[in-house]
């Protein structure tokens, strides 16, 4: 009986310390369980940049979801923005002299129809001033036909007599600058002037060109296409440019352009190059003569990632993009880029449609990156 009462109490104790052995074994493997979830799951958001909402709101900081649409092929070559052919009006000399350009008129200003360029005077020359001749001329025809006329009504005067007179006097007119000291050169056409081809107190001679007039309606983009890109020419349709003292894109679609030619032989371009031609109206915001940084657009591409060049950013040759996660969580991605055509830029690799881009302000969201703490009671759940 004491033998029985023995086992059974060793039986007890030996439960006992098994089952608390197995507690402890749980309980460790449980606090380790946890404990590797705290890490894996630092690991997994110890890339996540925080910026609150308020930051981001007042930094202009913006998302888009990424989709893929269609694309350009895109050349980027160089230009430059030239007045159109027919946009432009040449003024010449209606007669030999001295030119005086009138008062204001430099290279630059913008003139109305019908005013005065410049006067040209030959008075004290050898021949004298040919316009002073003229209206001498003019003159006396005029008086020969008002005398004339009444005689002709009354029969006293021929036929031939009176049409006689009127000739001398209609090539005496025609022959009048309309000054009777020197001829004046007017402006044709309402016009900004682009070049003055005379000096003030420069002896010009009839029919020499004094000044060139541009409308400005259109405008013309030269484009100098490298030759090895000769074949890819009749591809190309639209093109966007930036001049050289302006940041912000031209878009010609926007601009009513349109593809004049891609070659001339009479063309002026650089040798190795091939000028593309594009005419555009001209709101104002481009200077004839500008240079420009020039993107040729192409044959279009379907199912292509784009997004805004100011999306990217850059450090050390490499260009990295930022997706939101959360209301204040934003996530860096490393981006392989393909052309861009001044707005837009091709991503290759690093993105994947549905992602959540910031597409303005991203620079807010790299400064964050530098001093990025996550605050307190922040949590994000994929």
């Amino acid at each position: 009986m004491h033998s029985l009462n023995y086992i059974c109490t060793i039986s007890i104790v030996v439960s006992f310390f098994l089952l608390s052995s197995c507690k402890h074994d749980d309980h460790a493997a449980q606090h380790e369980n946890a404990a590797k979830e705290v890490v894996e799951d630092d690991h997994n958001h110890s890339d996540e940049i925080i910026l609150s909402h308020s930051t981001a709101e007042r930094f202009g900081v913006k998302t888009a979801k990424l989709t893929s649409g269609m694309f350009n092929e895109v050349i980027k070559v160089s230009g430059q923005i030239v007045p159109a052919p027919d946009d432009q009006v040449v003024i010449s000399a209606r007669s030999s002299g001295i030119v005086t350009l009138a008062h204001g008129i430099t290279p630059g200003c913008h003139v109305n129809s019908g005013a005065t360029i410049a006067t040209l005077s030959s008075k004290g020359f050898s021949g004298g001033d040919t316009n002073e001749a003229t209206a001498i001329a003019l003159n006396a025809a005029k008086k020969e036909l008002d005398r004339i006329t009444p005689l002709y009504k009354e029969g006293i005067v021929s036929q031939k007599d009176y049409n006689a007179a009127e000739q001398a006097y209609e090539q005496a007119r025609a022959s009048h600058s309309g000054s009777k000291s020197g001829s004046v050169a007017t402006a044709p056409v309402s016009g900004s002037i682009t070049q003055l081809l005379v000096q003030q107190g420069e002896y010009v001679t009839a029919g020499q060109p004094i000044a060139v007039i541009s409308r400005n309606s259109r405008l013309t983009l030269r484009a100098d296409l490298p030759e090895k890109y000769y074949s890819l020419i009749p591809q190309i349709n639209d093109a966007n440019f930036r001049t050289t003292y302006n940041d912000s894109i031209v878009s010609l679609a926007k601009l009513n352009g349109k593809l004049i030619s891609s070659s001339s032989a009479n063309s002026v371009s650089l040798p190795g190059y091939v000028p593309v031609y594009f005419s555009f109206d001209n709101d104002g915001s481009v200077i004839p003569g500008a240079y420009a940084e020039v993107y040729l657009l192409g044959q279009s591409r379907d199912n292509v990632l784009t997004i805004p060049l100011d999306a990217l950013t850059e450090h050390q040759g490499k260009y990295f993009v930022y997706t939101k996660l959360d209301e204040e969580g934003y996530q860096k991605h490393l981006v392989t880029i393909g052309a861009n055509d001044g707005q837009m830029v091709e991503i290759l690799s690093g993105l994947h449609p549905g992602d959540d881009v910031v597409v303005a302000g991203a620079i807010a969201v790299k400064l964050a990156e530098t001093s990025n703490v996550v605050p307190e009671g922040h949590s994000h759940n994929h």
